[in-house]
């Protein structure tokens, strides 16, 4: 084994770990309380309803329709824009015995009837609320089973420590990912659940990458504490980890500005992910394997004992 040799280059990580924990325990907290009195903004795919999405010759006015439709037995209805200012995305809630078709038209003649211009449809979608609540069941479940996983994984490929480090940091990812739709009120559907997802293989994967190289210097240097061996394997993986995010980030912009509305919320969800899971795999994952004592002897390999070792010399 070699000495650790301390140098400049190695960054002190670890010395501003308190203060990352202050930082994510307040985003914690706001985005577990958004979630708890403002919710998420369900999308169709899990609340069920008709999506209308129609058209005007000029820019729309939202709070006009609005209007227009809650005087007319619609209130409730959420009404945006849908990729530019002329066209406008209509999501109802279910209604008992009224197909799509007819809603849709009924929206559009109440909206031709309040306007001098024409209005044109574009689509209808209908998604049933047994459908919606399917969905939603599974989707919480599909990341519980993530979480599950990646934990086994973890505990049996290096140590506990790192393991519950590791799922600490992507429970992290996970809440703040949905505080930050919650407080934004953006659309939660499908799309986002699978954003959510490939956050936890963006996530485990820099956390992986980071705990093999925690392991390996335990085993390579004899002398340094837990937190400087930690500091320099978090220092040699960097440049690692900053191509990776910034690659990744560059698709990401191009999704985000360019991709279209329908996979908007996709690209918020990863661009966001990538950020925080890089952040969380340093300051989460890493200290708090630190705070629950990782040390040398946890990643030691065990020792072998050679037949015919513990027999008695001849005399």
């Amino acid at each position: 084994m070699h000495e650790l040799i301390k140098t400049d280059k190695t960054i002190p990580f670890m010395r501003f770990r308190m203060v990352a924990w202050i930082f994510s325990g307040l985003l914690l907290i706001a985005s577990i309380a958004s979630l708890a009195i403002n919710q998420l903004n369900w999308g169709l795919d899990f609340t069920g309803g008709t999506v209308i999405e129609v058209g005007y010759e000029r820019e729309a006015d939202l709070s006009e329709i609005r209007t227009t439709l809650d005087a007319n037995g619609f209130s409730g209805a959420v009404v945006q824009n849908f990729g530019t200012q002329q066209d406008v995305l209509i999501r109802i809630e279910p209604q008992e015995g009224v197909k799509a078709q007819e809603v849709g038209d009924n929206i559009l003649n109440l909206l031709r009837a309040a306007t001098d211009e024409e209005v044109t449809m574009r689509r209808i979608e209908f998604v049933g609320p047994n459908v919606g609540d399917q969905l939603t069941q599974q989707g919480g479940l599909a990341m519980l089973t993530a979480l599950i996983c990646i934990l086994i994984y973890i505990a049996f490929r290096f140590e506990w420590r790192l393991a519950l480090g590791a799922v600490g940091a992507l429970a992290h990812d996970v809440i703040l990912t949905l505080g930050l739709f919650s407080i934004l009120g953006l659309e939660f559907d499908l799309t986002v659940l699978a954003a959510l997802l490939a956050v936890i293989g963006y996530s485990i994967n820099d956390t992986v990458v980071v705990s093999d190289r925690i392991r390996e210097n335990f085993r390579k240097f004899r002398k340094g504490s837990s937190e400087e061996i930690i500091n320099g394997a978090l220092t040699d993986t960097m440049s690692r980890t900053v191509i990776t995010s910034l690659t990744t980030v560059l698709v990401l912009f191009a999704l985000f500005f360019l991709g279209g509305a329908l996979i908007h919320g996709f690209a918020t969800a990863l661009l966001f992910g990538v950020f925080i899971g890089t952040y969380s795999s340093v300051y989460i994952a890493s200290s708090l394997a630190l705070a629950l004592g990782v040390s040398r002897e946890d990643l030691m390999p065990p020792e072998v004992e050679k037949e015919g070792e513990d027999l008695d010399p001849m005399p």
